[in-house]
């Protein structure tokens, strides 16, 4: 079954780390997703920009509007995401645990749909 990992972080925080840090986490995320690789089970996976980069669209009577940045504001921002394909929710909940992200954010995990 596949599932989506979306990594959601505090920007701020990002932006308070040095350039030796901030190095740091890239190398984690890179030996995380040649793990996931080696396993089999990552199908895809993408960094997003920053949220201050993000349109929200929306179609309201016909009329289509669009605003600066997420739906919603919150704490924490959409900031990257994995597709994995496991043999089960508790496989994908721990590779979800293994995301570098998941120190100082939180991972949804969520089953994709297969339409056939």
């Amino acid at each position: 079954m596949k599932y989506i990992l979306l990594i959601y972080g505090d920007e701020a925080i990002d932006a308070q780390m040095s350039e030796a840090e901030q190095q740091q986490q890239y190398q984690e995320y890179f030996d995380y997703t040649a793990a996931l690789r080696d396993s089999g089970a990552y199908v895809e996976g993408e960094a997003l920009r920053e949220v201050k980069t993000a349109t929200t669209v929306r179609v309201r009577d016909g009329k289509t509007t669009t605003t600066d940045g997420p739906f919603a504001e919150t704490k924490e921002q959409l900031g990257g995401y994995y597709v994995i394909d496991c043999n089960n929710l508790d496989e994908a909940i721990e590779w979800a645990a293994k995301i570098p992200g998941a120190k100082t954010g939180s991972i949804e995990v969520r089953p994709i749909v297969d339409f056939g």
